[in-house]
C-alpha cells in the first residue's frame, strides 16, 4: 500500500512519506481496502478540495468570518455594537481580536482564534458561543460536526481540541477518508461517492428514490437526498408524496415515516417503501430505472463566489480520480 501511494501521490508534495503514512493509517484502522480506486478516491477529493494542503489558505478569510459572525450574532439578536466591542478587546498578544481576525489566512488559524477569543474574553460565550464560522476544514475539508460523531476510533491522541485535529493533515484525512468511504453502498461507479461525499451519505442513492416517487406519484420534487425534511415535525414533500402511495403499498404513514428515516442506511434499500416506489415507477417508465443519480443541489457558503453544485463538485472529483487510475 505505501509504494502504491508514493506512485499515485504527486510527485512536486511536499513529503510524500508523511502523506502516504497518515492515509495508510486510516485505511488500517478503518479496515478498508486498500485498493487503487480507494486510494485514488482518497487523492482525488484531496487534490480537489485543498490541493494537498494540511491547512489550505482561503483569500479574504478574515472578512468572510467576520460577515458570518455578524449575520449570525444579528440571528441571535445580538446588537453589532455589543459584537464590535468585543471584537476590539486586546488579546494576549496585544492585538485587538478584529486585527487578529482580518489577519487570518487558513481555517484552522481562524479555528484556533475563535476558540481563544470565546476563552479569552467574559462576554465571549454569551455573545457567540457555539457560533465558531468554521465548519469544515483540513486536506479534506471534512466537516468537524462528522469529526466528533466518528472519533471513537481515532488512533492519535489529540494535543488540542478534536476540532484542532481536524485541521491537521493526519487528522482531515482520517475523517476525510471515513466520511468518502466508510459506508457500505451499491454504486457502480464512484462518482457517486464524490457526490455524497458533498451531499451526505447516500444523497445520490435517495435522490434515485426521489426520482422515482416523482416519476409514480407525478409530484414535483427536488432531488436533494433528504427524504426527511431536516428537525421537521410535519412531513416534507418528499414523504407526502410517499404518503399518497399508502394504499398502493400497504403503507400506513407511520411505517413510511419510520422507512424514511432509514435514508442514511443501506438497510432502506431493503424497505417495502423502496421496493414498492421502484416497482411503481418502473411499471410506468417500461424499463428499469438507475438506483442513484447526482442531487440537484446548489452550493451555498460564504466561501463561494460563484454557482457550483454538487454534479459540479462530483465531475470535477471524478476528472481526477480517472487520471489517478490512468497513472
Amino acid at each position: 500500500m505505501r509504494s502504491e501511494l508514493l506512485r499515485l501521490l504527486p510527485s512536486s508534495l511536499a513529503d510524500r512519506q508523511g502523506w502516504a503514512e497518515d492515509i495508510q493509517v486510516a485505511f488500517t484502522v478503518q479496515g478498508l481496502e486498500p485498493s487503487r480506486s480507494n486510494l485514488c478516491a482518497v487523492l482525488a477529493v484531496t487534490e480537489q478540495e485543498s490541493t494537498f494542503s494540511a491547512d489550505p489558505q482561503v483569500p479574504g478569510l478574515g472578512r468572510i468570518a467576520r460577515e458570518e459572525i455578524d449575520r449570525r450574532a444579528a440571528r441571535a439578536h445580538i446588537p453589532r455594537l455589543l459584537v464590535d466591542g468585543a471584537l476590539a478587546t486586546r488579546s494576549a498578544n496585544g492585538k485587538t481580536y478584529q486585527q487578529r481576525l482580518l489577519a487570518v489566512r487558513s481555517e484552522g488559524q481562524l479555528s484556533a482564534l475563535f476558540d481563544d477569543f470565546l476563552a479569552g474574553l467574559p462576554l465571549g460565550q454569551a455573545l457567540l458561543g457555539g457560533f465558531n464560522p468554521v465548519r469544515t476544514g483540513g486536506p479534506m475539508q471534512v466537516s468537524v460536526d462528522f469529526a466528533q460523531r466518528h472519533a471513537q476510533q481515532y488512533p492519535y491522541n489529540p494535543a488540542g481540541s478534536l476540532r484542532q485535529e481536524v485541521f491537521t493533515r493526519r487528522g482531515g484525512l482520517y475523517f476525510g477518508i471515513a466520511h468518502l468511504l466508510g459506508y457500505p453502498t451499491h454504486y457502480d461507479q464512484p462518482l457517486y461517492r464524490f457526490a455524497d461525499y458533498n451531499a451526505g451519505w447516500y444523497a445520490s442513492r435517495n435522490a434515485a428514490f426521489q426520482a422515482a416517487l416523482s416519476l409514480a406519484t407525478g409530484a414535483s420534487l427536488a432531488l436533494d437526498g433528504d427524504l426527511i425534511a431536516p428537525g421537521a415535525l410535519l412531513p416534507g414533500t418528499t414523504e407526502r408524496a410517499a404518503r399518497s402511495l399508502g394504499v398502493k403499498l400497504g403503507l400506513r404513514n407511520p411505517q413510511i415515516r419510520s422507512q424514511l428515516a432509514e435514508e442514511n442506511s443501506l438497510d432502506f434499500e431493503d424497505s417495502a417503501l423502496y421496493r414498492g416506489v421502484f416497482a411503481l415507477a418502473e411499471a410506468k417508465a417500461g424499463k428499469p430505472l438507475p438506483r442513484a443519480v447526482l442531487p440537484g443541489i446548489v452550493l451555498h457558503s460564504p466561501k463561494i463566489t460563484r454557482t457550483l453544485t454538487t454534479a459540479w463538485f462530483a465531475e470535477r472529483v471524478d476528472g481526477r480520480y480517472q487520471r489517478c487510475m490512468q497513472r
